[in-house]
């Protein structure tokens, strides 16, 4: 409407923009909490990945504990037993509910962890679950009397 003076009344024309703002903030929250999952999960991750190696290590040195009493016992020769250090890699495994694999030579015990991390946040993006792997490799000693560098 004109009035006098030539003055232009907006009245309806500041109401037409209803529910822009809305799209603007959806989009926003769904980033805000995107970004809240990769560090909430992500930290879930690391925590799992350091565990994992943790279990992987300790797996293998249950492993390097089957030395051969008879190659020891007849020249002192510290040697594994390939098939004995698998299985107590995999015993040790199984006390922690973890699956992984265990490869066994006479010289080391090597163990793959694979744990599956659920997800808290990044569920809202469809990821679920987070695979997680760590790996450790342990060898028998004898005599140690010091730290090795």
């Amino acid at each position: 409407m004109s009035g006098e003076g030539g003055s232009v009344s907006l009245g309806r024309g500041l109401t037409d923009d209803h529910g822009q703002i809305t799209v603007f903030v959806v989009v926003i929250t769904a980033l805000v909490v995107l970004f809240a999952g990769l560090a909430v999960d992500g930290g879930l991750a690391l925590a799992t990945k350091i565990r994992a190696l943790g279990e992987a290590q300790e797996a293998a040195r249950a492993g390097a504990q089957a030395i051969d009493p008879d190659a020891y016992r007849a020249d002192g020769t510290v040697r594994l037993q390939p098939d004995q250090a698998r299985a107590l890699a995999y015993r040790y495994l199984a006390t922690t509910g973890d699956t992984g694999t265990v490869t066994a030579t006479e010289r080391t015990v090597t163990v793959a962890v694979t744990v599956q991390q659920p997800t808290q946040l990044l569920q809202a993006a469809g990821l679920d679950t987070l695979t997680v792997t760590g790996s450790g490799t342990a060898r028998p000693r004898h005599g140690v009397s010091a730290p090795e560098r």
